[in-house]
């Protein structure tokens, strides 16, 4: 079992910068890749952006492209998401998944992942 912990939600204004952590129990993502997934709410969970170390690409929403970005810290015990010129529509929970790695593509789907975290709440208000 492995216990996923993200931080770094909070409120922010129209255009203005967060940056959301994920780190699993300690161990290193190596053998893992990450995705990121929202929930707003009344509406069901959705796809944000998602990394593959074994095929080294990125995966991104349209909804997010060139304003998320997905990175690890250099040990890759630590899965960022740099979300710059938020908009009110990234209002949600954020929660970071893993699965097992060595596969071919980029993991979009919910069900791609096994493990998920409890979600850290997002909220851009004016």
């Amino acid at each position: 079992q492995v216990h996923l912990v993200e931080s770094g939600g909070g409120l922010a204004q129209p255009g203005a910068s967060l940056r959301l952590s994920c780190a699993a129990s300690g161990r290193s993502f190596s053998s893992f890749d990450v995705g990121w997934f929202r929930q707003a709410p009344g509406k069901e969970r959705e796809f944000v952006a998602a990394i593959n170390w074994n095929v080294g690409r990125t995966g991104y929403a349209d909804s997010v492209k060139g304003r998320f970005t997905i990175s690890n810290d250099i040990t890759r015990t630590t899965v960022y998401l740099q979300m710059n010129s938020l908009k009110l529509e990234d209002t949600a929970v954020y929660y970071c998944a893993i699965r097992r790695g060595g596969l071919p593509t980029v993991g979009l789907r919910q069900t791609d992942y096994d493990y998920w975290g409890q979600g850290t709440q997002v909220t851009v208000s004016s």
